[in-house]
């Protein structure tokens, strides 16, 4: 499908052609768009430090400048210095069209991650909201963050067979309560589901995110792709595992494994290729990131 092209949302089984803006949020966003990467930027707002899940590959770093990964910031923020943040870098890059809370824990487990949203999205009403979770509250939060204008949203779902998303988790907290093994992964396979169904009746932009686990999810990724592509998920991106953690054990698909899986999901659904598995505090063009430059000015003045 071209990017010139209108493409469409399943919605409530109906087929809902893209307006000129859900486009232009495509069009300038680099994550959801392979041509937009070369000539936008987008900064990632490092406000969320809490999780409300516990991935078996995830490890959240504060204060670490030399590890590129998601979960990693050298510094949380609070929304009145993330918004002090977006001040300084849209003086200085004007080619940033985006600004995402992407961590480094789960944005919407966070109320400062909708403080955030709120001051940037009055200050620049043109800037384009993103938002990164693991859909566990999307469901719960959606109205919310519809009426802030986040309009572009990525959810990371490893697995719609709960079976397998039970190898994944160690555990879901929801509501106050903590769910392990099956029952954890199927309440969070629902939420997700749910979300993103709630997301697209928004019009919402919605991205999936799988981390490709060799062993775990790699044959059932093409499930998850069927399901996501029959909700009207636009764009879907496999990450190789980067092993750490319980699953530091787990030899990550190559280059090349990787690329052959892409091809076939391509089939099924359009893929992101150009994906670089940023950081929670990421700025700039992808794989040209710049936020050292402001992460090293805020230290002098601290």
């Amino acid at each position: 499908m071209s990017e010139d092209t209108y493409p469409v949302a399943n919605v409530g089984g109906k087929e809902i052609p893209y307006d000129p803006e859900q486009l232009r949020r495509i069009q300038e966003h680099p994550c959801f768009s392979e041509k937009a990467c070369h000539t936008f930027g987008r900064m990632h707002l490092a406000v969320a430090p809490k999780c409300n899940i516990q991935c078996k590959y995830c490890v959240r770093d504060f204060d670490c400048v030399n590890e590129s990964r998601p979960g990693v910031t050298s510094q949380v923020l609070k929304p009145k210095e993330a918004l002090e943040r977006v001040d300084e870098v849209l003086e200085k890059y004007h080619y940033i069209k985006v600004v995402a809370v992407a961590g480094p824990g789960e944005p919407l487990a966070n109320e400062e991650t909708f403080e955030t949203l709120r001051l940037v999205g009055e200050k620049y009403p043109n800037i384009i909201l993103c938002l990164s979770t693991n859909g566990l509250l999307l469901a719960d939060k959606i109205q919310e963050l519809d009426s802030l204008g986040v309009s572009n949203i990525t959810v990371t779902m490893n697995a719609i067979d709960p079976e397998i998303g039970q190898q994944i988790y160690d555990y879901v907290t929801y509501q106050g309560k903590r769910y392990e093994g099956l029952e954890a992964a199927t309440l969070l396979r629902d939420n997700q589901l749910k979300g993103i169904e709630e997301a697209l009746k928004r019009k919402k932009i919605v991205k999936v995110n799988t981390v490709l686990i060799p062993g775990i999810n790699d044959k059932h990724v093409f499930d998850v792709a069927r399901k996501i592509k029959s909700l009207g998920v636009y764009i879907h991106n496999v990450m190789p595992l980067i092993p750490q953690y319980k699953f530091a054990h787990i030899k990550p698909p190559s280059p090349e494994e990787k690329r052959k899986i892409q091809e076939e999901l391509g089939k099924i659904i359009k893929q992101m290729k150009h994906c670089r598995q940023c950081r929670s505090d990421a700025i700039g063009r992808l794989g040209c990131d710049v936020q050292q430059e402001f992460q090293s000015k805020a230290r002098e003045q601290g």
